[in-house]
């Protein structure tokens, strides 16, 4: 066969079967009519003979049959307004304690788990040499003060001149110096605690020789906790500095703690598209450690929307919709799902709280089309005996 006759022959099956699927398929009017087509529909030859009649009939039976269907009326919930992160906490001041300069570790004044001031000596350093750098500074600040009250008698008689006492003052400056100078390197030898905490396990013993890399001990000041987490990129604007939030130690389920928001990250991590939020939490019984896993609750207003049930939801070419009541009639009604719940769906949609909305029997509904709620005329019945 030849290749024309091929290129015939297939549009001839392929305008064969657009004319049977427009002359046979229920919604090939209106899809004809949406693509403007309408002289396709009216080229369209009417069913003749018994079936158009009995096509003719069953559509009138339909049209004039009320269907009978299950409605409930449409509620109102706030989407989902809680923020759940997982976050670390860490103490409020952590210190890792060094010494200033090397040497032999001489004494270790404090345990593992006490707690320390603020300036308070945890360990010291052996200071032989300190102590007699300082002694030798003293004595050459008595011999400095004692030339310059000399060389002052002196010039009191002019037996000496305004430079010489000039001199002698110098000297007596730079001792001075120097006696603070040994005197801080004297103190110095003395390991203070840079704030109050706690101590944690001590990593070295006395008799060590250490340098000012050594760590000596490690400090935590556990009266408040920290807890870094992150906050979903969606909940980024609404996170405020102050904001209380509720705290839950993953551990220990049962406790929860109230704090609140004490610092905010300056830019969204592109990675995982959140922002790293920072959370302060009373600690007065010392119960809380750092390193703990906390699990981080936070509420904000929500907007409110129409609540239906799930069985309300129906799906067409052109997105989900529902049937509404409206005197006994039907009409659809599209919607847009904002959140599915356990019981409800909260949607975007043209309804208000109390309006019926078809449940069940949804397949017997038609646009305009009149309707029975079940049950109805046997609660209007009850309520007309009651009266």
């Amino acid at each position: 066969m030849r290749t024309w006759k091929q290129i015939v022959f297939a549009l001839v099956i392929v305008a064969a079967a657009a004319f049977a699927w427009a002359r046979f398929y229920p919604g090939a009017p209106e899809v004809l009519a949406r693509w403007g087509l309408d002289w396709a529909v009216a080229a369209t030859p009417p069913a003749t003979g018994d079936k158009a009649a009995g096509a003719a009939q069953a559509g009138r039976d339909r049209s004039s049959q009320v269907a009978t269907i299950v409605a409930t009326p449409a509620g109102t919930a706030t989407i989902n307004d809680r923020l759940q992160a997982i976050g670390t906490g860490r103490a409020n001041a952590s210190v890792t304690v060094n010494p200033y300069s090397s040497g032999r570790l001489a004494e270790l004044l404090v345990e593992s788990g006490s707690h320390v001031d603020e300036g308070q000596i945890i360990a010291t350093l052996d200071s032989e040499t300190e102590i007699i750098a300082q002694d030798r500074a003293k004595l050459a600040l008595q011999d400095a003060q004692s030339k310059l009250d000399r060389v002052k008698s002196l010039r009191a008689s002019n037996a000496a001149t305004p430079v010489a006492v000039a001199d002698a003052e110098v000297v007596l400056a730079g001792a001075q110096l120097a006696l603070r100078d040994a005197e801080l390197a004297l103190q110095r030898r003395s390991i203070l605690a840079p704030i109050s905490g706690t101590v944690g396990i001590l990593p070295i013993s006395a008799g060590n020789y250490v340098t000012n890399q050594s760590t000596i001990a490690t400090l935590d000041d556990r009266t408040s906790i920290l807890v870094d987490f992150q906050v979903p990129e969606r909940f980024a604007a609404a996170v405020r500095v102050g904001a209380q939030l509720t705290a839950t130690p993953i551990a220990n389920p049962s406790n929860a703690y109230t704090g609140t928001i004490s610092a905010i990250d300056n830019h969204i991590d592109e990675k995982s598209r959140t922002l790293l939020v920072k959370a302060k939490i009373a600690n007065p019984a010392d119960s809380l450690r750092a390193g703990m896993s906390f699990g981080i609750t936070m509420k904000f207003p929500g907007d409110t929307y129409p609540a239906v049930s799930p069985l309300a939801i129906l799906w067409g070419t052109d997105g989900a919709y529902v049937w509404q009541i409206e005197n006994s009639k039907a009409r659809r009604v599209p919607v847009r799902i904002i959140q599915r719940n356990t019981e409800t769906v909260l949607i975007d949609a043209e309804l208000e709280s109390g309006d019926m909305v078809v449940t069940e029997g949804t397949q017997s509904v038609s646009e305009g089309g009149e309707v029975r709620i079940a049950g109805q005329d046997q609660r209007a019945a009850k309520t007309a005996e009651g009266s």
